[in-house]
């Protein structure tokens, strides 16, 4: 389990200096430039996200169970990630009217998967992975919104990190269609495959 924390730690810390200390990386950024500072941020995340894996993994084998959720909440789990998976795929396909409205579906999508999964599991690291995670997003959405806020000492904010760039605020059909075709392919294919395949839990099984 310490494992689990540690890469939580580690990987949602690095995630996190844009909430809490702004000011501090764009002053970093500057001193070491921005190709240093972003293979430090990548070689950190590589390690949070490995020790992750393998804490997670290794609590599974004894898991300590807080609660035994109904076998109704795997179905509305499923639900959520569908839309999760949409909101994943429209971070990156331009002009789509998702993107336009929400932002930063990116972040909406980290929400709801680890919401879902909260739901649909009741033992202590799924806990501490995704109420984690859950967590994080709840204060990164906030940050991210406040930091593409026209409104802010008015003046227009650029995010270059977010996932939120300038999309028109009706976004084009095509491009909203693409989104949420690809992005419920995309959710078939790990829910019915992926899923057990890599992790070992059948959805739907």
């Amino acid at each position: 389990m310490q494992w689990l924390v540690l890469g939580l730690i580690v990987f949602l810390g690095v995630h996190s200096v844009r909430i809490v200390a702004e000011d501090w990386r764009q002053q970093t950024i500057a001193r070491v430039g921005p190709a240093a500072w972003k293979a430090g941020v990548s070689l950190l995340s590589a390690l949070g996200l490995a020790l992750i894996v393998w804490g997670y993994a290794q609590a599974r084998l004894t898991p300590v169970v807080l609660w035994t959720p109904p076998l109704g909440m795997r179905h509305a789990a499923s639900l959520l990630t569908l839309i999760a998976f949409v909101l994943l795929v429209a971070a990156y396909v331009p002009g789509n009217a998702i993107k336009a409205r929400l932002g930063h579906p990116m972040v909406l999508s980290v929400k709801l998967w680890a919401f879902a999964h909260l739901l649909a599991n009741g033992t202590l690291a799924d806990v501490l992975l995704f109420g984690g995670f859950l967590v994080w997003a709840v204060f990164d959405y906030r940050s991210a919104r406040r930091r593409t806020s026209p409104t802010m000492n008015g003046v227009d904010e650029v995010d270059e990190d977010a996932d939120a760039t300038a999309e028109p605020r009706a976004g084009r059909l095509s491009a909203t269609v693409a989104a949420v075709v690809v992005g419920v392919a995309a959710w078939a294919v790990f829910a019915f495959w992926a899923h057990g395949a890599w992790i070992g839990v059948r959805p739907f099984g």
